[in-house]
């Protein structure tokens, strides 16, 4: 593999995106970027429940463009599923059809994520760019037969690649960590020829400088983020007396410091003299004004 730039944020960026999916408990999807290429991904994503793909396994690359993250992936499905074509780039929001759309804070877990969202999609919602409606019997069956799908590029079946979890009864059949899929054409973030990043202030400092990490979102509290903050953070009784004290005792120091005194500029402003000073001025001039047309009005007679 060709020696990668470290210095380079798209490097940096991808480079912790693999380490983050490689340890991602998630069994709902995988992935990871090439050996030769760390710019292409190859992922497996399980098919949404209680939908018409359910059971299903679907193989798919994504392609990230030099100027990640800063720019939009693209996304071709490999295995045959019934809801997009085959070895094309596919027109969804968070893809290259849609850079307008593109957040840098995304990345390729976003994409994963989102990709497995717009599956069950329907009649007008469901139209795009790479986008196909089969009967459901249809994508049914090939639901069934993805499982046993071979990537050329991998040569290993999908099922390989994303294991079924553990039985449903088993706690932590939503969230177990799957083994590393025994491929050679796929890289895991130790693999890759290219040292770890050391976690310094002046590294976390560039990396964030260069949107090398990802960002929260911008925008308004979900109900779920203030339960979370409640959670962590309850308050008390002792701690609201506490709280209550302590402004009392601001507002006492407060009250109790020298206000300065506000120059009076009503005494100014409003003067008598200085009032009938200027509408003295202002008649005079409206006299001045009249007399002017008069002796214009006057030599045109």
């Amino acid at each position: 593999m060709a020696a990668l730039n470290k210095n380079n944020s798209a490097v940096k960026r991808i480079m912790q995106e693999a380490r983050e999916l490689a340890n991602d408990p998630c069994t709902d999807y995988s992935g990871a970027p090439l050996e030769d290429d760390i710019f292409e991904w190859h992922c497996t994503l399980r098919g949404p429940a209680d939908t018409e793909f359910e059971g299903g396994l679907y193989h798919f690359r994504i392609l990230l463009p030099a100027e990640y993250p800063f720019r939009p992936p693209s996304i071709m499905i490999l295995t045959p599923n019934g809801r997009f074509e085959l070895n094309t780039k596919i027109c969804i929001s968070f893809t290259n059809y849609h850079e307008d759309l593109w957040q840098p804070a995304w990345g390729v877990r976003t994409a994963i994520i989102g990709l497995q969202g717009f599956f069950p999609l329907k009649g007008q919602a469901a139209v795009g760019v790479g986008s196909i409606e089969y009967p459901v019997s249809e994508r049914k069956r090939l639901a069934a037969l993805s499982r046993e799908w071979i990537c050329p590029h991998c040569q290993q079946t999908n099922l390989d690649a994303l294991p079924d979890p553990a039985a449903a009864g088993d706690p932590s059949s939503s969230c177990v960590v799957a083994a590393a899929p025994a491929s050679v054409n796929t890289a895991t973030a130790d693999s890759l020829s290219i040292p770890q990043l050391d976690s310094t202030e002046d590294d976390a400092t560039s990396l964030i400088d260069t949107g090398a990490v990802d960002t929260p979102r911008s925008g308004p509290p979900t109900p779920e983020m203030e339960e979370d903050r409640e959670a962590e953070d309850p308050p008390t009784a002792a701690g609201t007396t506490q709280s209550q004290n302590a402004r009392s005792e601001s507002a006492s120091e407060i009250s109790n410091l020298p206000h300065p005194v506000p120059h009076d500029h009503s005494r100014i402003l409003l003067n008598p003299t200085t009032t009938r000073s200027v509408r003295t001025v202002d008649s005079a001039i409206g006299v001045l004004l009249v007399l002017a047309v008069a002796l214009v009005c006057r030599r045109l007679v």
